[in-house]
């Protein structure tokens, strides 16, 4: 038995495709993927979704889906590795006590459960199928003909070690591990190995599309058009599933059109771009340097990104000027859940540790990180910018190497990852991408767009009555505004004034008392 005899089977998988019409072109694709017969108009289709003018005539090991949302990606994924696991006798290629594994791996485990929940349901609903099952566990079930279907996230690590005789990779496009530069590559490279020596082995990636770099926009740009043993489909969301209303797509493409014909459309987006390179990263980063103490004769100045500890992480960025270059000291994150007046307290005795007695921070968090800090000694100063402008600012000192990170794989990940996208006026926003995070990011960024205007504000040294004064500046007679220093009599302070980087005091000649 065939896939397709399969799917049009009402004892296997027949009543889960009774409306033929909506399956059509999926059925197209079923036939292209495992070499069988087509009608002229499942031909058509072929022609149309793959730019190929004859379609494989055998089993292709490696196709890649480029469909819209809705499409109907994950249940057919499923159906094709419910088919692998159980029509198809590996036990041949398997030494004593091994087990052949039938992998899902997508962005996290959540999202890896919904193909997971139609394998299982494919099974259990098939009478001639249920009876496979010998056990069933979370993330795993485990079949009587030596096969294991299992759950796995996108990280190259938890896929070695296996005999990989079928691998489905859902929503590729959109895989983050933020201890990786390229997760959807770095998977793949470590799943080919383990699926070289079953002949017969396939892998099969799935995804709405996204921007134009990582593994699925290589692969169609490679391959699209092209015959060979790669087969690269891609269509529209209603092109593979008519059901879905066109009411829907339409006003996707009101609301945000950019968008819109990447999710339903299956057009990768030009409007995205990568915002830092990953080689700027690296070149920025002294290697091995994972925190650097603090220093009796350095100023150091700090950024905190707030957070109610339940859903993104807290961070703290601190550091300090050598020249023009802007040195990262030390960074925090404490990820959620998490009591947010214990890592203020946390966060209030590293500045201390610093002797940074002012920070900046996130405007749009509210008062309550201002009045947290300010029980514990700290005044908290509201960044002049938004996230996407210190990003922005960020970006000439990094490309000019005037910018000196730790090695830190968090933030030299959610670096690299920031994106530049073009919004409909036609500014330019720099934001993490769709998934990700960028709290790490943003507290540097922060930092270093403080250090760098703190530098561009640093007065000059004068000379005055004898002494030297850093910013010494005449406002009238013996009195005049000196930055830092220290005072000694004929001299006193007349008053203060904390700019949030060195107190400003207003000095006077002591008057005679005689």
């Amino acid at each position: 038995m065939n896939i397709l005899q399969a799917i049009d089977d009402p004892e296997v998988f027949g009543r889960h495709f009774a409306d033929a019409e909506s399956w059509e072109a999926w059925r197209a694709f079923v036939a292209a993927l495992f070499g069988l017969e087509m009608t002229s108009e499942e031909r058509a289709i072929f022609r149309e979704c793959t730019g190929r003018a004859s379609a494989p005539s055998d089993q292709v090991a490696e196709a890649w889906l480029v469909v819209g949302r809705r499409g109907g990606k994950s249940f057919v994924l499923a159906t094709i590795a419910v088919f692998l696991a159980c029509f198809r006798d590996w036990r041949p290629h398997l030494t004593a006590g091994e087990r052949a594994t039938v992998m899902v791996i997508a962005a996290d485990r959540k999202q890896a459960r919904v193909i997971f929940g139609y394998v299982m349901g494919l099974l259990k609903s098939t009478a001639m199928l249920a009876g496979t099952i010998q056990a069933e566990r979370q993330e795993a079930v485990d079949l009587s003909c030596g096969v294991t279907v299992e759950i796995q996230t996108a990280s190259f690590r938890t896929v070695r070690g296996y005999t990989v005789v079928a691998a489905l990779l859902d929503e590729v496009a959109f895989w983050r591990d933020e201890t990786s530069a390229n997760p959807d590559a770095e998977v793949i490279a470590a799943l080919r190995p383990a699926m070289s020596t079953v002949p017969g082995a396939m892998l099969l990636a799935a995804s709405s599309p996204y921007a134009r770099r990582g593994a699925l926009w290589s692969t169609h740009r490679r391959h699209f058009g092209k015959d060979g043993p790669v087969l690269v489909w891609q269509a529209d969301t209603r092109r593979m599933n008519p059901r879905v209303p066109q009411s829907v797509i339409d006003a996707a493409y009101a609301d945000d059109p950019a968008s819109a014909a990447a999710e339903y459309g299956a057009n990768f987006r030009s409007d995205v771009e990568t915002f830092i390179s990953r080689d700027v990263v690296d070149a920025c980063t002294s290697r091995g340097v994972r925190e650097r103490a603090p220093l009796s004769n350095q100023t150091y100045q700090a950024f905190v990104d707030p957070s109610g500890g339940s859903a993104d992480s807290m961070t703290m960025a601190i550091g300090h000027r050598e020249g023009d270059r802007a040195v990262l000291d030390c960074v925090r994150e404490v990820r959620p859940p998490f009591s947010p007046s214990s890592v203020v307290e946390e966060f209030s005795e590293l500045l201390r540790a610093y002797r940074a007695r002012t920070l900046t921070g996130d405007r749009y968090a509210g008062e309550w990180p201002r009045e947290q800090f300010a029980k514990r000694g700290i005044t908290y100063r509201a960044a002049a910018k938004p996230k996407s402008d210190l990003y922005r600012e960020m970006l000439a000192p990094m490309n000019s190497g005037r910018v000196d990170l730790l090695d830190h794989d968090r933030l030299a990940s959610q670096l690299s990852a920031l994106e530049r996208r073009t919004a409909r006026g036609g500014r330019d926003s720099i934001d993490h991408a769709p998934g990700a995070h960028d709290d790490v990011a943003n507290a540097v960024a922060g930092l270093v767009f403080t250090i760098t205007t703190a530098a561009a504000r640093r007065p000059r040294v004068s000379t005055y009555g004898g002494q030297v004064f850093r910013g010494g500046t005449r406002i009238h007679g013996d009195a005049f505004v000196a930055t830092g220093g220290h005072f000694s009599p004929p001299w006193e302070t007349a008053g203060e004034n904390d700019d949030g980087h060195e107190p400003r005091r207003t000095i006077r000649r002591r008057r005679s008392t005689a």
